[in-house]
């Protein structure tokens, strides 16, 4: 049992620590002595508390600290340091503001005077530690009086800064949704413009939206009228206007050197008889002009047999494995010859198209072109176009010549020049 004066006592005690808890003095402001010290288990549990002068008491930076962050009014000022005394308080950041306004108009705040560099930038705050007259770091100039260089200061104002992130996010969403609503005929007018490589690689992967505007056929056409590109004759059906596209745009010549203005670059002579092969100007002895004026020269043969070739290989001049298996182009082949007037000639060519492993798949060997002496030396042309032939088509050998017939020293034989070989689209009859 208690006595009356252990009752009061224990009473007493119990009253200073629940008037300390009261005033926010038990075990929150470092250095406070009688109820903080708590029971055994929480003073395991805290860290030794600092001697006077190192980490507690009122030399204490973090108990300054403390004091200064308690509002005007409160407890510990009457304990014995007023408010005046304590460092003041940092303002706020703009984060903490719902609505951009003043900070000196909030309520039971009181700021300090804003210093007069606040608001300038970073090159004018370093300049701005120099006095006025001092030449300056940088420039090396006398420096002017600074603004704002009196006691009264600017009233403080925050200015909200949106991320960029969330900005990039917003337009491209814009973006995204006016790209949607756009009707098709304005977006045909867009994607028109694009290369075609572009498309096909890039636009068409964008969204099955834009995957079906790059496969319309009109899409094509309109590239096709934008570029110049017809079907001959312009009434003729085309299967498929994005190959129709592809095959134009590839189209050229693939004989390289055709009318010897490089000698005999790119050809390979099969066979040298007589003098041998020689290049002459036009229109030469007994000859006549050339029906084309780019035109200037010529190959000519002797009284033996001679024979030059040139290999294409189709993969090189940019036409695909898929390309030539299922839209198989036609190959148009053609060829100029032509005698002289004082002596008559032979003429022949030889195309084959060949496999990966040059088998040949199907080729053109008309019967040779006999051309009688007292001609009227005009050139000739010759042409031939493969279509339908096999899947495979990976080379084509082009390969010509001819001798003469009256089996005269020197170069009497057949002259050749301006041969040709292209890839052009297939127009349905």
């Amino acid at each position: 049992m208690w006595t009356p004066k252990q009752r009061k006592g224990r009473f007493a005690h119990a009253q200073k620590r629940s008037f300390s808890g009261a005033l926010g003095l038990a075990g929150r402001i470092p250095g406070c002595r009688g109820s903080s010290r708590g029971s055994k288990r929480e003073r395991r549990r805290r860290p030794p508390t600092p001697k006077h002068g190192a980490g507690g008491g009122e030399g204490n930076p973090a108990h300054l600290h403390a004091m200064t962050q308690a509002p005007p009014g409160h407890a510990l000022h009457a304990a014995g340091r007023s408010s005046s005394d304590a460092p003041p308080r940092p303002f706020p950041s703009s984060s903490h503001l719902k609505t951009p306004q003043k900070v000196s108009s909030l309520p039971g705040l009181h700021l300090p005077p804003l210093p007069a560099t606040c608001g300038l930038r970073r090159a004018e705050r370093s300049d701005a530690r120099e006095k006025p007259g001092q030449r300056t770091r940088k420039s090396g100039k006398r420096r002017a009086p600074l603004p704002f260089r009196s006691s009264a200061s600017p009233p403080a104002t925050f200015h909200f800064r949106f991320r960029l992130g969330a900005v990039r996010g917003a337009s491209a969403a814009l973006l995204v949704a006016s790209m949607e609503t756009l009707p098709e005929d304005a977006l045909l007018a867009v994607l028109v413009l694009v290369p075609a490589r572009d498309l096909v690689l890039c636009c068409r992967l964008v969204c099955s939206l834009w995957r079906g505007l790059v496969d319309l056929p009109s899409l094509w056409r309109l590239k096709c009228q934008r570029e110049g590109y017809r079907p001959e004759p312009l009434d003729s059906h085309v299967p498929d206007w994005r190959d129709f596209y592809f095959l134009c745009s590839l189209k050229k010549n693939l004989i390289k050197n055709p009318w010897a203005e490089e000698g005999f670059e790119h050809w390979q002579k099969e066979l040298n008889g007589g003098s041998g092969w020689k290049i002459e100007q036009l229109p030469g002895d007994h000859g006549r002009n050339f029906p084309l004026p780019h035109v200037q020269k010529y190959f000519v043969t002797s009284y033996g047999s001679c024979m030059k070739r040139q290999l294409i290989t189709l993969r090189d001049e940019g036409y695909c494995d898929q390309l030539m298996d299922d839209v198989r182009p036609d190959i148009v082949v053609s060829d100029w010859y032509a005698a002289r007037f004082d002596c008559g000639c032979q003429y022949q060519i030889c195309v084959r198209l060949l496999s990966k492993d040059y088998i040949v798949l199907q080729e053109f060997l008309p019967e040779k072109v006999e051309i009688e002496q007292w001609s009227d030396a005009e050139w000739r042309k010759v042409s031939y176009t493969f279509h339908n032939y096999p899947p495979g088509v990976r080379h084509v050998l082009f390969s010509h010549g001819g001798q003469d017939t009256q089996f005269w020293d020197g170069w009497y034989g057949v002259r050749v020049t301006n041969s040709s070989l292209t890839l052009g689209p297939q127009v349905a009859d």
